[in-house]
């Protein structure tokens, strides 16, 4: 087992009597400008900041590996302060998963995961994603066509417990065979979605599980997960005892989410300043690359909970680039009189 940088998350994370904090990979939402946000407000890398690892959106190595593939390169720009940074990966295909490998490995990344749970329907499709969950047998041929590519890089997997029903006993020992360092399990089927809750209450049975068959795997838990706190709470509880949380949408909006020494939202005018520049430096990296409209699911995060909000927001939903925004907000704040 190749373990890399996992074993100081997890020894650094036992030190602060805490789980492994992931930052979860979403698409269209955890790319290059806001990891750069929550690397800069959380504080990553010092003490009490965090998360202790980052992923991309995931990727297509069947998108890497066509003629189209400057666009999708764009997805695995990162910077320095991102440390350390998991490139996620998904496809059907054992060769091109090797292929998309090497350009990770050359690209500098920390570790590449491979995604086994997106339950997407244009993603099944393609038998990637929760589609592996009912061919067993490519799953393994994928991870061991990644780790056959990844030299001293770590291979991860991202997956759920089950496809249309639980049965992570039947899935899970597949993937366990390829003696990964890291597991994330989506503690819900694909047939669930996100109609249901999470299911915490089996964590700590399927950890067992987990490491009945592969002891040195590290089980990271994913769902419904809004703030440190309740990763904690995760933690501590005797029931669950998480051993790594995964936090996605509750950091919408909150690129200072993951600094364990913030106890509250910052002040209104500062919020909305952080906005701004992430606006700003979405328009300055990716502008040329993706949609302005991306940026728009943010806002709905960055503004709410104060007087005028849904206004603003109205506002900022009409807004095609970076001086839009600057203006509607410069507005808001000298109307509303706030300094």
């Amino acid at each position: 087992m190749i373990k890399g940088f996992w074993e100081q998350v997890q020894y650094r994370a036992a030190q602060h009597n805490r789980p492994i904090i992931c930052l979860a990979p979403m698409a269209d939402v955890t790319d290059q400008v806001f990891r750069t946000m929550i690397a800069k407000y959380s504080r990553m890398g010092q003490p009490n900041g965090g998360p202790d690892v980052m992923w991309t959106e995931f990727v297509s190595c069947d998108g890497l590996c066509s003629p189209g593939r400057e666009v999708l390169q764009h997805d695995l720009v990162y910077s320095e302060i991102e440390r350390p940074i998991v490139a996620q990966l998904f496809t059907s295909n054992p060769d091109n998963m090797r292929r998309a490998v090497v350009m990770c490995r050359e690209l500098g990344f920390d570790g590449v995961d491979i995604n086994m749970g997106c339950p997407v329907g244009t993603i099944v499709d393609q038998g990637a994603g929760s589609a592996m969950i009912l061919n067993p047998d490519l799953a393994v041929a994928v991870i061991k066509a990644a780790q056959e590519a990844a030299g001293d890089m770590p291979i991860s997997v991202k997956t759920r417990i089950g496809y249309n029903k639980i049965e992570y006993k039947e899935w899970l020992p597949h993937i366990l065979s390829c003696d990964i360092p890291a597991l994330t399990i989506h503690l819900r089927t694909r047939k669930e979605m996100s109609a249901v809750p999470a299911h915490w209450e089996l964590y700590k049975e399927i950890k067992e599980f987990c490491k009945n068959i592969s002891p040195e795997t590290i089980i990271i838990g994913n769902g419904d997960v809004e703030d440190l706190l309740e990763a904690k709470t995760k933690y501590d509880d005797k029931d669950i005892q998480a051993e790594g949380v995964m936090i996605g949408r509750g950091v919408f909006g909150k690129p200072w989410a993951f600094d364990w020494l913030i106890k509250n939202d910052f002040p209104l005018k500062e919020k909305l300043k952080i906005m701004l520049e992430h606006t700003r430096l979405y328009e300055e990296k990716l502008g040329h690359i993706k949609s302005f409209a991306i940026m728009k699911k943010h806002y709905k995060a960055y503004v709410n909970g104060f007087d005028g909000a849904k206004e603003l927001r109205v506002k900022l939903m009409e807004a095609s680039d970076y001086r839009e925004v600057e203006n509607i907000v410069n507005e808001f704040l000298l109307q509303e009189n706030i300094n």
